[in-house]
């Protein structure tokens, strides 16, 4: 356990969980949290023993945003020298998947801290939001990219512009969030999702995973070259060899990640 995070890394075979911790402020996501949470992802990812990362909150939050005491005395050159979302650009660099375990508020930076992983597991509890017009400024950590990108213009513009939150069911219909379950059962379908991309192969995961975001950076004929390329290099592995002797001989694979 940290300062401000809790870091599990066996929940399940495979299965690393990291928990926001700060219960009193909602999980508020100042800067010693954030940075404390790109250091443990960081070294999970580099963990052999580890192969997709859940990350959640607790029952009454995933996180109600950015610590707005930490940020309301400070100038624009303040902002810029501090540099707070260095530590949002190295967490899009980590490769394994991340999946979000959503219950109560993701708000403002909570929601786009979810929206930052891979996949969103929500409770039934759960809302979303970008809330930041209301104190007088925007969505600073990609709200207006990643929302845009997962509702749309419409539905994204008025949750930007009104600061609307919207429900897990309204999560789920416009294609924010994966699923919704029970309170009781969020964090447990999280960890079985997690543990069902854990017994895939390690390197096929990691080069998916790379492609399908790409696609959100690049056009068609760009995405289909570079995922063109990993789907060729996954012949020189073991785990290629493995996956396809096994569905021959009718039996499960054993992937190694080499």
């Amino acid at each position: 356990m940290t300062g401000f995070i809790i870091v599990q890394p066996q929940v399940r075979p495979f299965v690393a969980h990291i928990q926001l911790n700060r219960p009193k402020e909602l999980n508020a996501l100042n800067l010693q949290l954030m940075q404390e949470l790109r250091d443990a992802l960081r070294e999970l990812d580099a963990d052999e023993q580890v192969r997709v990362i859940v990350i959640s909150g607790n029952e009454k939050a995933f996180a109600a945003g950015a610590d707005i005491r930490q940020m309301a005395g400070l100038t624009a050159m303040d902002m810029y020298n501090i540099d707070q979302f260095a530590t949002w650009d190295a967490i899009k660099k980590i490769k394994k998947p991340l999946i979000a375990a959503v219950s109560g508020f993701a708000l403002g930076g909570g929601c786009e801290l979810a929206m930052l992983c891979d996949m969103i597991v929500a409770a039934e509890t759960a809302k979303f939001g970008q809330p930041e017009i209301k104190i007088g400024v925007m969505p600073g950590a990609g709200g207006t990219q990643r929302l845009t990108r997962a509702v749309g213009k419409a539905l994204a513009m008025e949750m930007v512009l009104t600061g609307k939150f919207i429900s897990a069911e309204e999560a789920l219909k416009s294609g924010l969030i994966n699923r919704i379950v029970p309170v009781d059962l969020y964090l447990e379908e999280a960890f079985r999702l997690a543990a069902e991309v854990a017994k895939q192969s390690p390197l096929a995961v990691k080069m998916a995973k790379e492609s399908v975001l790409r696609a959100f950076d690049s056009t068609l004929d760009e995405g289909l070259h570079f995922e063109r390329k990993n789907f060729y290099l996954l012949f020189a592995s073991d785990d290629q060899k493995e996956g396809m002797n096994a569905f021959i001989e009718k039996r499960e694979p054993v992937f190694t990640g080499k």
